[in-house]
């Protein structure tokens, strides 16, 4: 059987749980809620550098990503802080789409899994 590392975990969720070769992330968010689309998504990678960190990883891991956006008008936007952040050799398989966060001022959402 495989163990089990929960990441930041409380009685409703882990950010993060590396099972085997695999770290599995939750929802990332910016902090900076009444920030732009730029500042929110540089935070949220951020924050996703930190977890692949404590998880033994790194973002030329990542071998998937789902990210969501409060709307695709920040498409555009949201690509430019992706494509300087992501490792241009390794670039994982991505989704994008536009959905209701779970708070209003949110603008962007990263689901991300990769290898350890």
């Amino acid at each position: 059987m495989q163990k089990m590392k929960r990441i930041d975990a409380n009685s409703r969720r882990s950010r993060a749980v590396v099972v085997g070769n695999m770290v599995y992330l939750g929802g990332q968010v910016g902090d900076s809620k009444q920030a732009d689309i730029k500042v929110q998504t540089r935070e949220t990678l951020a924050k996703i550098d930190q977890l692949l960190e404590e998880a033994g990883s790194s973002r030329s891991k990542v071998v998937s990503a789902t990210i969501w956006l409060k709307s695709m008008d920040d498409y555009d936007g949201m690509n430019e802080i992706w494509d300087a952040w992501i490792d241009a050799d390794n670039p994982p398989a991505r989704a994008c789409g536009e959905v209701r966060l779970a708070d209003e001022r949110y603008l962007v959402e990263i689901i991300a899994t990769a290898m350890v």
